[in-house]
């Protein structure tokens, strides 16, 4: 749609650094224009004082100086022709990606229990009979009922619990869902009453 009068942020030029905005990009354009060096320093120094009041969360870094002239060189695109206050070559940096993450899941088969979950059952498969099996399993079931209710898996019934936990250590554990008891879903109170 092209309508005469109307200027859209989307058909212009995109903003390198788009938390300063269009009229300080537009700034920082006249200043490279500027006949003399003096000019230019003097536009580039009332343009950093406009950037950091633009935007002052740069203030809380420890360099914040550092950081606002060196976006003032990137805006430039390195065409700034001053006596820079400091040393600008390593600007380039503030816009490199940093390399791609690990998916934190590791690998795990079952998402919606996590990795966690999926070392207790290999753990659950060699662990002898006894109290410290019994109080592990409880705590296993209680948190893959959890972990269940959080992916919003529709209801969370004990028997799919019960089911996955005999299939995922190898029939090794198993639940009877007439003796066993499942901790409280609702949502813990913190003591005070409603009005």
């Amino acid at each position: 749609m092209n309508i005469k009068g109307l200027d859209y942020n989307t058909q212009r030029e995109k903003l390198l650094m788009p938390e300063y905005g269009r009229e300080i990009q537009k700034m920082v354009d006249h200043a490279v224009s500027l006949p003399t060096k003096e000019e230019r320093q003097r536009c580039a120094e009332t343009i950093v004082r406009l950037m950091e009041s633009k935007n002052p969360q740069v203030q809380d870094s420890a360099n914040a100086e550092q950081a606002l002239w060196d976006h003032l060189y990137l805006m430039s695109r390195k065409q700034l022709d001053i006596d820079w206050p400091f040393d600008v070559s390593e600007a380039e940096k503030i816009l490199s990606k940093p390399e791609p993450m690990e998916h934190p899941t590791g690998g795990a088969r079952m998402r919606h229990y996590g990795r966690l979950i999926e070392e207790l059952f290999e753990k659950l498969k060699t662990m002898p009979e006894g109290e410290e099996r019994d109080e592990l399993v409880r705590l296993t079931a209680n948190q893959m009922k959890r972990n269940l209710a959080a992916w919003g898996h529709g209801s969370v019934d004990d028997e799919k619990v019960a089911d996955d936990l005999a299939r995922f250590t190898d029939g090794k554990i198993q639940i009877d869902l007439s003796s066993f008891r499942f901790e409280s879903m609702a949502p813990k109170s913190n003591g005070k009453k409603k009005k």
